[in-house]
């Protein structure tokens, strides 16, 4: 089972207003004083937008713009061995810079006309019926920070990079662009915590680190594994079987290490059709069908 709060460093506001990022022991920036105090600024920024106001843009700094650079020299012809037709199309359509960190309102801008989805800032952790309930209106929470520079090609929690390389790209194609909206209608219809963790989990198998066959390989079209750099050359080596919901929404999965388990769909069409029909009839009493332990009381 995935629990969101997890994947993200916890931010607090204390009662003079500082905002902290509490980063983990383990995390490559904790003992960079510079870098902690980036991640509150940023942070801070996110917190004090309001809805309707312009998006905050970040004044990135020149290893934060070396951070982006790197990845996308790394990753991008990684993409084109191993990410689906779909997202490499999608990559450039919605042609977002290389050299530099996007900010926010650009990557919106490049969306609106695709798929009509628009990104907000995000600290941190934003709830789940949030996060997934805002995808029916096409807003997607992102985090505006970068991981730390000493290891550009990891990082130990969801930043900028996963967020724009990973979701905003594929936010530009139509058809995924529905999906997500699917899972944030399928996100809002259930009244039941298990309702909702079953819509988190199978997200997670699909539009996170979902894979399908395409031209006879094993192609990636999910988020997370498309904006790493090392899991974009193990998913292939890793357990992969058939669409399976039922197996999606009860199996146990460390969020911290490569996922040993994929599920593949046989194409992107059918992807599409079949988790997207997931989404859109799933309800409360669906859990229970697919034997997810405690659904009923929970």
């Amino acid at each position: 089972m995935f629990e969101e709060a997890q994947l993200y460093s916890p931010v607090t506001t204390a009662d003079d207003g500082s905002v902290t990022v509490h980063l983990g022991d383990d995390h490559p920036g904790v003992n960079d004083e510079a870098y902690r105090a980036r991640r509150n600024d940023i942070a801070r920024a996110a917190l004090t937008w309001q809805p309707g106001t312009p998006l905050p843009r970040i004044d990135y700094s020149d290893v934060e713009n070396e951070v982006w650079r790197t990845v996308r020299e790394h990753i991008d012809p990684l993409h084109e061995k191993y990410a689906c037709r779909a997202y490499n199309d999608a990559v450039a359509a919605l042609d977002l810079p290389k050299d530099r960190v996007p900010q926010l309102d650009e990557v919106t801008a490049g969306l609106q006309p695709l798929t009509g989805f628009s990104y907000v800032p995000a600290a941190g952790i934003v709830p789940l019926e949030e996060f997934y309930g805002s995808l029916e209106d096409g807003i997607f929470h992102s985090t505006q920070y970068l991981r730390h520079h000493a290891v550009p090609l990891y990082t130990p929690e969801p930043d900028l990079i996963h967020e724009v390389i990973g979701h905003g790209n594929l936010l530009a194609d139509p058809q995924v662009a529905e999906v997500n909206r699917l899972a944030g209608a399928a996100a809002r219809r259930m009244e039941t915590k298990a309702g909702l963790q079953m819509v988190a989990d199978v997200f997670w198998f699909t539009v996170e680190f979902g894979v399908l066959h395409e031209d006879g390989e094993l192609k990636a079209y999910g988020a997370g594994i498309l904006s790493s750099y090392g899991e974009i050359e193990e998913f292939r080596h890793m357990e992969i079987r058939p669409i399976d919901f039922a197996a999606m929404s009860t199996i146990d999965y460390d969020i911290t290490h490569y996922q040993p388990v994929l599920f593949a769909a046989k194409s992107f069409a059918q992807m599409v059709d079949v988790v997207g029909a997931f989404f859109a009839g799933c309800d409360d009493d669906t859990p229970a069908r697919l034997g997810v332990k405690d659904a009923v009381t929970n």
